[in-house]
């Protein structure tokens, strides 16, 4: 079965390079195991990036072990849901790309949060 985004329709990837997502295959793929709902394809900027690290989660540090070479501004990859309703309310949330946003993001952040950050469409990932 097709996994959907937030508009209904088929879930896009979001980003090969880096490789993201909680099954590293380059979309924000979720299921049971996926304890932190990773599933908001943001377009991570440096103050996200600090904030991130403030709260516990370096995301800018390369961890080889897990296959994570370590994000830098401008890269795409697939945020927990709960980490970016946070950065919202910080005012630190990064834009978000609709069409490679999984549907279960809703139950934790509305469309129109979505929307109020969203990127224009964009059907190549980076």
């Amino acid at each position: 079965m097709t996994a959907l985004n937030v508009l209904g329709t088929a879930l896009l990837a979001c980003s090969f390079v880096p490789l993201t997502g909680f099954f590293r295959d380059g979309c924000c793929n979720t299921d049971d195991h996926d304890q932190g709902t990773h599933v908001v394809c943001a377009r991570v900027t440096a103050e996200f990036l600090a904030y991130s690290r403030q709260r516990g989660n370096d995301l800018s540090t390369p961890r080889p072990e897990y296959r994570f070479v370590g994000l830098q501004a401008g890269d795409r990859w697939c945020l927990c849901a709960l980490r970016w309703k946070e950065a919202l309310a910080a005012g630190v949330a990064p834009p978000v790309h609709l069409e490679a946003t999984h549907a279960k993001a809703l139950e934790i952040v509305t469309l129109a949060q979505l929307h109020a950050h969203a990127l224009p469409a964009s059907a190549t990932p980076a």
